[in-house]
Parts: structure tokens; C-alpha cells; sequence
């Protein structure tokens, strides 16, 4: 057997919680991702003829999570509807934050990376496209933007 480390993971088995301890079943995570934003200085009486590049800002991607759709769910659209500033009494339109943890796993169901998403957020509710012709499942898609992404 192989030691620890010595095969990439592979990114297939992963769990998704939400907020209190809810776990939900996706096909796929994707824009788990942090950039840090690039900002050119020079001084104005520098001999050289190049900028410097400074860091600047955070900046944090819209995470996609996407699953079959089921008859009867309507959890992604519900967790879109709390933060729709006409809905639930809610004025600010952004009240309604949770923390998602992105767990990958091993052969034994234990995780090896987690992603942990501060205070996220629903911005976009996205139903299957239905087609004649076709014999895919149903996809539904929910984004969410949030404050940071710390990786453990």
C-alpha cells in the first residue's frame, strides 16, 4: 500500500454542510477559490521604467453548487428567497448568512481538505433548461458569494 500522500486525491467524495449541521448531497462544487487583487504603483520620480506590484484586496469568487433536482425540494430556492430584500421581512436583503463547509474524503469517509465558506449568502437560483430531445437528469444550480474562504 501506498504512503499517505504519495497518489493525488481524487475529487469525487466530498459533503457539503450548511449552517446548522444541514448536509446536503451535490453533483458538483465549483469557484472554491481566492485571489488576492494586484495594484500597480510608481513613484513619480523612480528611475525605473516598470511599476511595482503591491498586494491589495481579497477577493473571493461565487461558489457554485449544483444537484439533481428532486420533486417536492425547493431548499435552494427557499434559501434564495431569505435573502431577497422584499421577502421574510427582511429589509437589508442580506441578513441571512451561513457558514458552508466543503469537506473532501477519503476511502474511509474522513475528510482530508475542508473549505470553510464565511457568512455565505444565496444570490442565484438557477433551474434545470428542459430539452425535448434529452435524457439527462434535471440539474438545479445555487451561488453564493461570501466573506472569506479558509482552507484546513
Amino acid at each position: 500500500m501506498a504512503a499517505t500522500g504519495d497518489y493525488p486525491l481524487p475529487k469525487f467524495h466530498f459533503q457539503v454542510e450548511m449552517g446548522d449541521g444541514i448536509r446536503m448531497g451535490f453533483t458538483e462544487v465549483s469557484g472554491l477559490n481566492v485571489e488576492v487583487e494586484v495594484i500597480e504603483y510608481r513613484e513619480g520620480n523612480s528611475k525605473q521604467y516598470s511599476k511595482s506590484a503591491q498586494p491589495g484586496l481579497r477577493k473571493h469568487e461565487k461558489v457554485t453548487f449544483k444537484r439533481g433536482t428532486f420533486q417536492g425540494d425547493l431548499s435552494f430556492f427557499e434559501a434564495w428567497k431569505k435573502t431577497y430584500f422584499f421577502q421574510e421581512g427582511n429589509k437589508t436583503g442580506s441578513q441571512f448568512r451561513v457558514d458552508a463547509i466543503i469537506k473532501l474524503l477519503d476511502e474511509n469517509h474522513q475528510p482530508v481538505v475542508t473549505w470553510i465558506l464565511a457568512k455565505a449568502w444565496a444570490t442565484k437560483v438557477q433551474s434545470t433548461d428542459l430539452k425535448a430531445d434529452a435524457n439527462e437528469v434535471a440539474i438545479e444550480t445555487l451561488e453564493m458569494v461570501h466573506e472569506g474562504l479558509t482552507i484546513k
